[in-house]
């Protein structure tokens, strides 16, 4: 395996909240996608919500997560929007602090990338 290129650090937004298991599907296909553009995708809704690590249902803890997530940003080259499904708060959010933080920010649509993990 090569570990040659300059693999960029992204944070992933994409939906979370709502229908969680649709969500899960396509944060994963989002992940793939990052990968296959050369880019090292961090997603904290598909880490830290996963079972005994943090109940997204519970404020303090969903704010835990957003923040703990949000430190990534320090050393994130970009931020990658997936906007297929829209943008919930806890993406505004992030948005919104990389903006504030001057942290790149791109949205995409998987819709027009042929990914073969994503049919809208």
């Amino acid at each position: 395996m090569s570990t040659e290129g300059n693999w960029q650090r992204v944070i992933l937004e994409s939906p979370y909240a709502g229908d969680v298991e649709t969500n899960l599907v396509y944060a994963r296909a989002c992940m793939a996608d990052c990968l296959k553009r050369g880019e090292a995708p961090f997603a904290s809704h598909l880490l830290y919500t996963q079972e005994g690590v943090l109940d997204d249902t519970i404020p303090e803890e969903r704010e835990r997560g957003m923040l703990a997530g949000l430190a990534w940003g320090e050393v994130a080259d970009k931020i990658v929007v997936y906007t297929d499904n829209g943008i919930t708060r806890g993406m505004q959010y992030g948005i919104d602090t990389a903006m504030k933080k001057s942290i790149p920010i791109e949205y995409r649509r998987l819709s027009n990338v042929e990914t073969g993990y994503f049919d809208k």
